[in-house]
């Protein structure tokens, strides 16, 4: 007889715990999804997208997506961030001939790079997920394969 006067007692109890614990769960503040950036990349050199404006540390997915029939050794494209004061001109260079992603290895340029992708052939998507940086300002992105910044393809990231 105890047992039976226990039981109702007991899932009331339990029912209660687990209506608590909902009520924590859907009070805690969800995580927003980055916001995604779909780039496309063509045998234009030139980004679908040349100007990017975010807010200082928010998160951010950039997607490039390669449209173009050559072949990928011959036509392909990322998108490398790159930190303030960076001499871009100096860092597309060493890029040029680091073979096989065209990053520069050197810590000199690996210091200035804040995000950067992949290379994306034609009917390829890469994509990199980043805060943007916190203090306001211009950051230039660039596509590092050889010969498609100084054909135009570069881009500003304008924090504020």
């Amino acid at each position: 007889m105890k047992t039976q006067k226990l039981f109702p007692t007991f899932a009331r109890s339990l029912a209660l715990v687990g209506t608590v614990a909902m009520l924590a769960l859907s009070a805690a503040p969800a995580q927003a999804a980055p916001r995604v950036i779909k780039l496309t990349g063509t045998d234009a050199m030139k980004y679908s997208i040349a100007q990017i404006n975010a807010k200082p540390g928010e998160e951010l997915t950039v997607q490039v997506t390669g449209v173009s029939s050559q072949d990928k050794v011959v036509m392909a494209h990322n998108f490398v961030l790159l930190a303030q004061g960076t001499d871009v001109n100096g860092f597309v260079v060493a890029a040029s001939v680091a073979r096989p992603l065209h990053i520069p290895k050197q810590e000199k340029w690996k210091k200035a790079i804040l995000a950067s992708t992949g290379l994306a052939g034609g009917g390829e998507t890469v994509s990199v997920t980043f805060k943007a940086p916190t203090a306001p300002g211009n950051y230039v992105y660039v596509c590092t394969f050889p010969g498609h910044y100084n054909g135009g393809m570069k881009g500003v990231l304008t924090v504020k």
